[in-house]
C-alpha cells in the first residue's frame, strides 16, 4: 500500500456493546507502518492497549480520540480501552477490524449528494417551476379583455 491517508471502515465488537467508534476511519501509512485515528463514542476513555503498548488520547476536547497501530486489515486486532465513566477507572477487552474492501483515499469517500442539499435542491426546483408556471399563465391570460 502507497504511503497516504485513507478512510476505513471499522467496526467493534467486546465490551457491554454500549460503545462505539465512527467508522469509517482515517488510516494513515508511512513507510509502510499504519496508524488508524480511533474516535470512540464517549469522551470518557484515557487509555487505550495495543500489543501491551499504551496509547493516550491526541484530543483533549469531545470524544476520546486514539492514534493506534495497526498490523493487518481484516483480523480482529485485540485491543483494552480504560474507560472512567464508573465509578473508578475499568479496562475493558474490543477488538476492531478495519476492511480492506472499504480502503479508499481520504477525501475520496461518499460522492453522493447529502440529504440536506438534496432536499433543499428538490424545494429549490419545485419554486421555480411554480413560480414558471404562474408565470407563464399571467403571460398569457394577462392581454386579454
Amino acid at each position: 500500500m502507497n504511503d497516504g491517508t485513507y478512510q476505513i471502515d471499522v467496526s467493534l465488537s467486546g465490551g457491554t456493546g454500549r460503545a462505539s467508534v465512527s467508522s469509517p476511519t482515517e488510516l494513515i501509512v508511512d513507510d509502510g507502518s499504519m496508524t488508524a485515528r480511533i474516535e470512540w463514542s464517549s469522551p470518557y476513555y484515557d487509555l487505550m492497549i495495543v500489543d501491551g503498548d499504551n496509547y493516550l488520547p491526541v484530543n483533549t476536547e469531545g470524544n476520546s480520540v486514539f492514534e493506534i497501530p495497526v498490523r493487518t486489515l481484516d483480523e480482529p486486532l485485540q485491543t483494552e480501552a480504560e474507560t472512567t465513566a464508573m465509578s473508578e477507572p475499568h479496562l475493558i477487552a474490543y477488538q476492531l477490524v478495519f476492511d480492506a474492501d472499504s480502503l479508499r483515499p481520504a477525501g475520496a469517500g461518499d460522492t453522493s449528494m447529502p440529504w440536506r442539499t438534496a432536499c433543499a435542491a428538490v424545494l429549490v426546483l419545485c419554486a421555480m417551476a411554480v413560480l414558471g408556471a404562474v408565470f407563464l399563465k399571467k403571460r398569457k391570460g394577462g392581454g386579454r379583455a
